[in-house]
């Protein structure tokens, strides 16, 4: 696309933007509880709105090439991708779990499934490729250090004598199958004499024998030809994929082409405005800078005579911290400036007395309301009321300066795309005047100083330090750098005791899972619908992908430290922890108890590890924790063959340093498990904030995944394979149970075979059937944990209430009906 398309659907997007500022205000109204559902709905709305603002400024940040729109864009990319997190969290607070059933919602605003996709912003990848590579380049320099370690230890030698057997033992085997084979033919041969001679030789023509040559051919063509109709027929009503797909692959690889080349061109303009915005600077500094300084000069000098003649003194100086001089430049009189300073204290003071009675007026509504609560047998009244977003102003302000700088600017004038040096002077006169500022705030303090001496022979005045927010004692204490080694050292030795491992490159899209599109009625059946595996995939770009992306999202979006994945072995939790590590470029520690057993002994020891870990995943952030078999590290009570690994080792130290991660440490703690029934379930809660139950796929997730992994292998999808009765026989298994048996059938023997003997979905079952599914009496245990956590608490006892409400509603329809 050219750059007027995406300069069109810039403004087409800050139109949509526009009307959803306009849909924020309302939300932060309370509503009754009773309205539950339609708060739900106008959040969902927004939800899949912003989701779908995402997307689009994803593409134009992307494609742009002028330098200063992308900067602004950015901050509209990242905005947005906050307020999508902010929505979320409210999703979750109204709906008591971590799954939405928003079919309802897709159907009133006539979008696709594919819409509830989280976009995941493509700088996150390009913007890391750079650091990845220089970090996969060390990590495979380390380990080609260690691998002849490695192989000395593993390998074991073999004698010349019995390698040698070996070989001939092979070699025997080779000739004895090529004699097999050759007398397996001359049987054939000599079966097919004797059966000629039994039967007598028939004689053919040459007719005879064209005649049936020709049946042959022409049936055969006639056959071909009605399968191309039938094959184009099924195509055009869209029930089978489009087969000449050649010209499609053509077409997108030239998009992608074009795409590499806006890119570059991207990094081009962003050079020229870097080598612009220094030069601009030096000269406004060399040019305005003097001028500017003698009237800042002039104007301050100006202010101590004119309230020296109103007061009989000379004003205190502004403190920097409230701004300097800025205060005197703006359009107010001195006395007026000299009245602000004066009524800071008070107007503190009475910020102090409002507060309090805030909180007054906050106990005595919560008191009648509890009395209203009372009164309302079977109706508990909440009041449903959405948070107040720190996204929105960010938003707002990056909306108001498209508005006022590019919205009616006229883009003819830099066919080229480069920097527009009027904004630039404008932007850069700012910092300008900032700098000269602050240098002729030091000077005029100290002639206010020498001008107090001169005149009123009065020495400087004591003035109160200005209180520091950051200097408040905090709870947490500091902690101790135990490691004043280098970062290079750090990170090998981490390698070297296989604490910091490569994760394989695995995108979150290949995660394969349909959505659930009868949630909704399944809700309003009374029925708890399971999460689908797209479900999950959507959750773990939210709370994984778009935080540890981008440090602006993560500084401004709710924070999540840590995730634990619960389901039966082989739905994809390991998957999910590389895709994440993959999207976001981020560095994976495992920190398994499996992987710890023997590494770092003692407490002291215990305390290195941690804080080397920690270090090492605050410096080189992103970074993935990961623990498998989380509930290993929260036994409730070790059995005695474990004993032995000491796996709860690590429990107190993780808890503390899960606490001391910020918003904008880029570290995130991922656990998985399939036995959480073992662990102690205060402990684990503690430190996992986000419980993400999995459960065995759903029948569209199972057909989605049996036609993509196929059709990864290369085979096309005929009507001999019925998918759909693959999909019904494999209720029950995983995954991963179903890549062993497709990896089982097609083997590269099968695959050369295919060209006369199609794929039959029977030739799958009897691989599946020597693997185990996951029984209801297992999921049946892990949903009942899940119902045990405190979210889960939270959505039975909300369900409990709405059952309880409906029987007595109904019980009243009944006495009024008598």
């Amino acid at each position: 696309m050219s750059e007027g398309t995406y300069q069109r659907l810039w403004e087409v997007s800050h139109v949509t933007l526009q009307e959803l500022l306009d849909q924020e205000e309302p939300l932060l109204e309370p509503v009754p509880s009773r309205e539950r559902q339609s708060f739900h709905y106008r959040i969902s709305v927004l939800y899949l709105r912003y989701l779908r603002l995402l997307r689009r400024f994803d593409t134009i940040y992307d494609q742009m090439v002028q330098p200063q729109k992308r900067r602004l864009l950015r901050r509209l990319l990242d905005g947005v991708a906050g307020r999508v997190l902010e929505l979320k969290e409210e999703l979750v607070r109204v709906d008591l779990c971590e799954t939405h059933c928003l079919d309802r919602v897709l159907q009133d605003l006539k979008l696709t499934p594919a819409d509830l996709e989280v976009p995941i912003p493509k700088y996150f990848k390009l913007e890391q490729s750079a650091a990845v590579k220089e970090r996969e380049l060390v990590l495979a320099e380390i380990l080609s250090r260690l691998k002849p370690l490695i192989s000395r230890e593993s390998f074991q030698g073999m004698s010349r004598t019995e390698a040698i057997i070996v070989v001939q033992t092979a070699e025997r085997a080779r000739q004895g199958r090529l004699r097999a084979t050759f007398m397996k033919e001359i049987r054939k041969e000599e079966e097919r004499d004797r059966k000629i001679r039994e039967e007598g030789r028939r004689r053919v023509t040459q007719d005879q024998g064209a005649v049936a040559i020709q049946k042959v051919w022409k049936g055969f063509l006639l056959r071909r030809h009605i399968n191309q109709i039938r094959r184009c027929e099924m195509e055009f009503i869209g029930m089978i994929p489009p087969s000449n797909q050649v010209s499609g692959s053509s077409n997108i690889s030239q998009a992608c082409l074009r795409e590499e080349v806006r890119r570059n061109q991207q990094a081009e303009k962003e050079e020229e405005f870097q080598l612009a915005m220094m030069k601009t600077h030096e000269s406004l500094k060399e040019t305005e800078g003097p001028d500017m300084k003698e009237k800042m000069k002039d104007q301050i000098r100006q202010w101590f005579i004119e309230c020296h003649a109103l007061t009989g003194r000379f004003p205190d100086y502004p403190d920097e911290a409230l701004g300097g001089s800025q205060l005197i430049f703006a359009d107010k009189t001195p006395e007026q400036v000299r009245i602000e300073l004066e009524m800071q204290a008070q107007d503190n003071k009475k910020k102090d007395q409002e507060k309090n009675k805030e909180k007054d007026k906050e106990k005595k509504e919560k008191k009648r309301v509890g009395k209203e609560d009372k009164s309302k047998k079977g109706e508990p009244e909440m009041v449903l009321k959405a948070l107040p977003s720190k996204l929105v102003p960010v938003i707002s302000a990056s909306h108001e300066e498209y508005i006022n700088v590019w919205k009616n600017r006229d883009d003819n004038k830099h066919p080229s795309q480069s920097f527009d040096p009027e904004t630039l002077r404008e932007e850069k006169r700012k910092e300008v005047e900032l700098e000269i500022r602050t240098q002729v705030d030091e000077l005029m303090r100290q002639e206010l100083t020498n001008l107090r001496l001169a005149v009123d022979k009065e020495e400087s005045r004591p003035q109160k330090a200005a209180k520091k927010k950051s200097g408040k004692k905090s709870g947490k204490k500091k902690e101790k750098d135990l490691t004043p080694d280098t970062l290079d050292s750090l990170y090998e030795e981490l390698v070297v005791f296989g604490l910091l491992k490569k994760s394989k490159t695995i995108a979150l899209n290949d995660y394969i899972g349909d959505c659930l599109y009868l949630g909704s009625t399944l809700a309003l059946a009374n029925k708890l619908p399971m999460p689908s595996l797209f479900d999950i995939r959507q959750n773990m770009a939210l709370y994984g992908v778009l935080r540890l992306g981008s440090q602006d999202i993560h500084s401004m979006a709710p924070l999540i430290r840590s995730i634990l994945l619960v389901g039966p072995s082989g739905v994809g939790k390991k998957m999910l922890v590389q895709a994440v590590c993959t999207e976001t470029g981020a560095n994976l520690f495992d920190l398994s108890p499996d992987n710890l057993m023997g590494k770092y002994p003692g407490k002291t020891g215990l305390q290195m590890m941690m804080h080397i870990v920690f270090k090492v995943a605050r410096l080189l952030q992103p970074s993935v924790i990961w623990i498998g078999e989380a509930e290993k590290t929260f036994y409730k009570k070790v059995p005695k063959e474990e004993r032995m690994l000491d796996p709860k080792r690590i429990k107190k130290d993780l808890t503390k340093a899960i606490r001391q991660l910020n918003p904008g440490d880029r570290v995130m703690l991922i656990g998985t498990t399939n036995k959480p029934q073992m662990a102690d379930m205060k402990g684990l809660c503690r430190v996992y904030e986000r419980i993400l139950f999995i459960p065995r796929p759903d029948y569209a997730s199972r057909y989605v995944l049996w036609k993509h992994m196929i059709v990864t292998w290369g085979i096309k999808a005929t009507q001999t394979l019925d998918i759909s009765a693959l999909a019904k026989v494999s209720d029950g298994y995983t995954s991963g149970s179903i890549l062993q048996a497709i990896q089982s059938v097609l083997t590269e023997r099968r695959l050369l075979q295919l060209a006369k003997k199609p794929l039959v979905a029977a030739e799958f079952l009897g691989h599946l059937a020597k693997l185990e599914p996951v029984y209801r009496e297992e999921e049946e245990s892990l949903k009942d944990w899940y119902f045990k956590t405190p979210l889960g608490k939270k959505n039975m006892k909300f369900a409990k209430d709405l059952q309880d409400a409906e029987e007595a509603r109904m019980a009243k329809e009944k006495k009024k009906r008598k």
